[in-house]
């Protein structure tokens, strides 16, 4: 794989679309429910690290695919998750739910996470293990 990975700026483009649809949808957005400020500073480093990671290889900092069929497994679960991540945004786009909210937020960190696992990328690895617990901690404060 290259700097640049197609895949991963592939699948942040579908990840994107429903929350896009959301945001011209309700202008308005939604309250944000109090939260100590440096898990959303944490969240917001760890959501952009992964989208640039999932988009860009630094050199040196990733090592490739690290079994046989490695590319294989990327893809299928790249797209697998992403696909779930748009039905369940389709199904319950207008249900506040507590569902939603954590499945809507576990489901990227599992792809961020795996994708960083699976590349052996180490700023990705890093930037998901930031997001991963920040984003499902604020997901379910606003849930619940």
């Amino acid at each position: 794989m290259s700097w640049f990975n197609i895949y991963g700026f592939a699948a942040i483009l579908l990840i994107m679309i429903p929350n896009v649809l959301f945001a011209v949808k309700n202008k308005d957005g939604f309250a944000n429910k109090p939260c100590a400020k440096y898990v959303e500073v944490v969240e917001q480093i760890g959501r952009f690290g992964c989208f640039g990671f999932m988009i860009i290889n630094i050199p040196y900092t990733y090592f490739g695919w690290w079994f046989n069929g490695a590319f294989t497994v990327y893809i299928v679960a790249l797209f697998g998750f992403t696909a779930v991540y748009c039905v369940i945004w389709a199904v319950f786009f207008k249900k506040n739910c507590l569902f939603r909210a954590l499945a809507l937020s576990i489901i990227p960190s599992v792809i961020f996470i795996f994708c960083g696992i699976t590349i052996l990328s180490v700023p990705l690895i890093i930037a998901a293990v930031l997001f991963a617990p920040s984003h499902i901690y604020i997901s379910y404060i606003n849930a619940a």
